[in-house]
């Protein structure tokens, strides 16, 4: 069985109104390699005539971000020529690679109308040989992503990358990676082999799960040894949390600002190429 070597909960960090938690990295937990940063947006209730979210142009590099739309919707945009809005259930995957200016905001019927919004960004490293690749974005609703039922139906697979028996991730990745969100009824049992020398990432949304024993709540992360192949996670009440794995780079890591390199040159060189007009842009 896999065993737990930490528990690391998520801390507090509102962006101007946007309640944010992040519980990647933190003072304890640097990376769980290649898995890099987490924000938890929400969940909160916006009222009617409201500002969205606040994320406006920006840059990156040498990185990819995954969205999570769990409530509320996304209006992207880049420079790539790349626009969209995804609804609730929906998950946006976006290659930064050699580097794109991007936008992250509500719709226009968002802002005028209000709702529920809960969103989860998981950023995930690039390998030294890809860092430089083109951009590239791809957006998906709710309905054009593979779901499956397991535990005799007490339980949702949401398959975003990577395969599980017979299913399909609905997105196609540069490199090996597994990606998931998983909805648990209260009683029902995840249980899947994972290979000894990948890395978890194991993040609980929603709810709470027990794993060998441990209660983990919401808003908290899990780190687990590189040990055992079996994940077991029982659900003591309805839960919802994202399950990813994959082999670790073991490559150096700079990361600063939107930028994530190997070394600190590289990273001066990201600044000045986006200072140089290089992202490209948009009117």
């Amino acid at each position: 069985m896999k065993t737990i070597k930490a528990i690391h909960k998520a801390s507090y960090h509102p962006i101007a109104d946007l309640i944010t938690y992040n519980p990647l990295p933190s003072p304890k937990l640097r990376q769980i390699d290649p898995f890099i940063f987490l924000n938890h947006h929400g969940h909160q209730t916006y009222p009617k005539n409201n500002n969205g979210l606040p994320f406006g142009p920006h840059p990156h590099r040498g990185m990819e971000t995954v969205t999570f739309i769990l409530e509320g919707d996304i209006m992207h945009k880049d420079s790539g020529g790349h626009e969209s809005v995804i609804n609730a259930g929906g998950i946006q995957w976006m290659t930064a690679g050699s580097g794109l200016i991007h936008a992250e905001v509500s719709s226009e019927n968002f802002k005028k109308e209000g709702g529920d919004l809960e969103i989860l960004q998981l950023w995930l490293n690039l390998p030294a040989k890809l860092k430089m690749t083109k951009p590239r974005y791809i957006g998906l609703q709710k309905e054009e992503i593979t779901d499956f039922e397991i535990s005799e139906g007490k339980g949702t697979v949401q398959l975003i990358a990577g395969d599980w028996g017979n299913h399909k991730g609905s997105f196609d990745t540069l490199w090996p990676i597994f990606l998931s969100t998983v909805y648990l009824n209260q009683g029902g049992i995840l249980q899947k082999e994972i290979p000894a020398d990948e890395n978890i990432f194991f993040y609980v949304v929603r709810g709470k799960v027990k794993i060998n024993g441990a209660i983990i709540p919401f808003r908290n992360l899990v780190e687990f040894n590189n040990e055992g192949t079996t994940l077991h996670v029982e659900s003591s009440e309805d839960a919802v949390f994202i399950l990813g794995h994959a082999k670790p780079f073991n490559e150096p890591m700079v990361a600063q600002g939107p930028f994530v390199m190997n070394t600190q040159q590289e990273i001066m060189q990201a600044y000045k190429d986006y200072q140089d007009g290089k992202f490209g842009s948009w009117s």
